[in-house]
């Protein structure tokens, strides 16, 4: 089954910042499908060129980047276009790092995984109006399992510290970690 080709604007114009390569090539690929012409970029000095150069009417940005902050990349982009509808995309979702995003000029803000059809809806959605909730948003278990993997990376996969730092017993964390991630 193939992707609906979207009603876009004249500039279909779309750049990806993501260090995830399979996830950058799914989604590129996802919404090249949906009429959008495409660049898919790796790092931040790449995603700035492209800001300074050549601004996009669209852009999907990864929050943390091997590199450098999603978020010099949307204001960035936001300097060179003010009419550049940016999604901020993250694993690591919270309440601070959206305000974050939308005060440096985001749509909207999605987790990741996020699906090509949310995006494509939220890079789409008419100002003032809110887009619809995602179809499979990430259940509760989900998002305390990533939660706790971003704390764990922070801390330098250092079992204690992360166990003291989310205040549970150390070996409860050593079992969650040695689980799978829930759906």
């Amino acid at each position: 089954m193939s992707a609906p080709i979207l009603d876009l604007p004249a500039d279909k114009t779309l750049m990806i910042l993501d260090d995830d390569a399979p996830f950058r090539t799914r989604l590129a690929r996802a919404m090249t499908s949906r009429g959008f012409e495409v660049t898919a970029v790796e790092t931040v000095r790449e995603a700035l060129d492209i800001a300074r150069k050549t601004p996009p009417a669209f852009a999907v940005v990864d929050l943390r980047l091997e590199d450098g902050d999603g978020l010099d990349v949307v204001r960035a982009l936001h300097m060179s276009r003010a009419d550049c509808r940016a999604v901020m995309l993250t694993g690591y979702g919270n309440i601070a790092t959206a305000v974050a995003a939308v005060k440096s000029g985001a749509v909207d803000y999605l987790s990741k995984p996020a699906d090509a059809d949310d995006v494509a809806k939220a890079l789409l959605a008419r100002p003032g109006e809110k887009p619809e909730p995602p179809e499979n948003p990430m259940s509760a278990d989900r998002v305390r399992w990533e939660h706790i993997q971003r704390v764990f990376e922070l801390c330098d996969h250092n079992v204690s510290e992360t166990a003291r730092r989310l205040n549970m017993h150390r070996r409860t964390l050593q079992r969650i970690l040695a689980k799978r991630a829930p759906r």
